[in-house]
């Protein structure tokens, strides 16, 4: 790093020495501020806008089966008793087991490649659902659609952390969070006017909403081929100066990374923080309430006596709404540089939606409880995970740990499938317990995490104070790295 800014201080000088001028640090910074701001903005306009249509289009073909429920596809298929939350189960097994795999092959092989052959085998896979005919194939499709999606999210958040600053990672991995309630509000558009089209061809709504949703997300995987780049500095967009300013970029962004080389050391570090097991417990009790909402809303909203219609029509505005409170709440978070305090309000949002689900039989109240919940549940889990990839270095480590978390994070879905019982309505009063007990236990661990992350700092001021310049260790426990709080 000494040395790139070495080079960057001197201007061309003429063969004699005279006629060059060097300039001061202060107009060396300042340039390259405004060249990073500038492929930054690359980055912001070409890559984004995929990572966030990636996202939409995975949990749009992920959530469709809780669309499907209130089509009618538990007939059709002859299901009963526990078989449609079984199947919601399934899926989780290898998406939660195949995490930190496809993450690692995205961080060797680079996103464009590895992520396009998993958003078309999915695609097929949605399609394929279309034209199921028995509880057993539809098992089948969902245990292969949780293979292929496993590692989208934790992979995109992982190539976010390697392009931005921590400063400003927040708002970006909250665009995938966006995208995954503005899915929730697509999904309802989109099953809204499949279920007014009705019958078409010999084939239901519900076997259409599968293949037109995997058609389209098949050719949105087909173009991510070519138009994803393998690394930030390589990026297919960027001029030969652009990309000598993002490497430098790399250089001053992660200063703590110690090789671009696979390294098993780097894996057992993460493996072995405690901070990614705190996170991961973190994110888990948050995601129950998250996975349940997600899946089971269109169900919910049945249940207070609105026609499945009007099921799949009002759970946009549900989705909107959490959208713009993810955006918010990330905003704040990038601006103030503050993770913990932006992470109180959003379970006692949600603790309160479903405080008052639990205490009202009313189907407007609880109606408006849905808003609640919506506009807390997706900002924790955005501001967390941004947490995580802020104070976790170098970068296989931060790989594994993002994986980790958000692997363990994600068998929330596991319990969360189980969580609203067909015998447990109208009311649903297990399931919604379930999700204001676990965003509790999600708030307690913000405390736990501060905690710790306080006694590390404390252990290093420690030893700085004692003249000692070197702990022996890398990454973010070397004595140079402070945490962000």
């Amino acid at each position: 790093m000494a040395q790139l800014e070495k080079e960057l201080i001197i201007d061309d000088f003429d063969a004699d020495g005279s006629g060059g001028r060097v300039s001061t640090l202060g107009e060396t910074v300042e340039i390259l501020e405004r060249a990073e701001k500038r492929v930054l903005s690359k980055f912001d306009w070409i890559v984004m806008p995929q990572m966030s249509i990636l996202v939409l289009f995975a949990y749009l073909d992920r959530t469709n089966i809780g669309n499907a429920k209130v089509f009618g596809f538990e007939k059709s298929l002859g299901m009963s008793g526990t078989d449609f939350h079984n199947i919601s189960t399934f899926f989780y097994i290898p998406y939660i087991i195949l995490e930190t795999p496809w993450v690692m092959a995205v961080r060797k092989f680079g996103p464009g490649r590895v992520l396009a052959i998993a958003i078309v085998c999915w695609s097929g896979i949605t399609i394929g659902t279309g034209f199921i005919q028995t509880y057993k194939q539809l098992i089948a499709c969902r245990l292969l659609l949780g293979s292929f999606e496993a590692g989208l999210f934790p992979a995109l958040t992982f190539v976010i952390s390697s392009i931005y600053p921590a400063t400003s990672q927040g708002k970006r991995i909250a665009v995938l969070y966006i995208s995954i309630a503005l899915s929730g509000a697509l999904g309802g558009l989109i099953a809204y006017g499949i279920q007014l089209m009705g019958k078409q061809h010999g084939l239901e709504a519900w076997r259409w909403l599968f293949i037109i949703e995997g058609t389209i997300s098949l050719v949105v995987g087909a173009l991510c081929w070519v138009s994803l780049p393998t690394t930030p500095e390589t990026a297919w967009f960027l001029g030969q100066e652009e990309r000598s300013t993002m490497s430098i970029v790399k250089v001053r962004n992660h200063p703590f990374e110690a090789s671009d080389k696979f390294s098993w050391k780097q894996v057992v570090m993460a493996l072995t923080d405690p901070l990614v097991w705190l996170a991961s417990v973190s994110l888990f009790c948050s995601s129950i309430a998250m996975f349940g909402f997600s899946t089971f809303l269109p169900t919910l909203l049945n249940a207070m006596q609105y026609t499945s219609l009007q099921a799949n029509y009002l759970s946009i505005p549900v989705y909107v709404l959490a959208s713009i409170g993810t955006g918010i709440t990330t905003f704040v978070s990038d601006r103030i540089n503050r993770r913990a305090l932006c992470l109180i309000h959003s379970p006692l949002l949600v603790m309160t939606g479903y405080a008052i689900a639990v205490g009202t039989s009313n189907k407007s109240v609880g109606f408006f409880a849905m808003f609640l919940v919506g506009a807390g549940v997706y900002s924790y889990n955005t501001v967390l995970v941004t947490w995580v990839s802020n104070n976790i270095h170098p970068a296989y480590k931060r790989s594994v740990a993002i994986a980790v978390v958000i692997s363990i994070g994600n068998a929330a879905g596991l319990a969360a499938s189980q969580m609203y019982p067909n015998k447990d309505g109208p009311r649903y009063l297990l399931g919604n317990s379930l999700s204001l007990g676990f965003e509790a236990l999600a708030l307690l661990s913000v405390g736990l995490i501060t905690l710790l992350l306080t006694y590390r700092m404390r252990q290093k001021k420690g030893l700085q104070d004692e003249g000692i310049e070197t702990n022996g260790k890398e990454g973010d426990q070397s004595l140079e790295f402070k945490y962000v709080f």
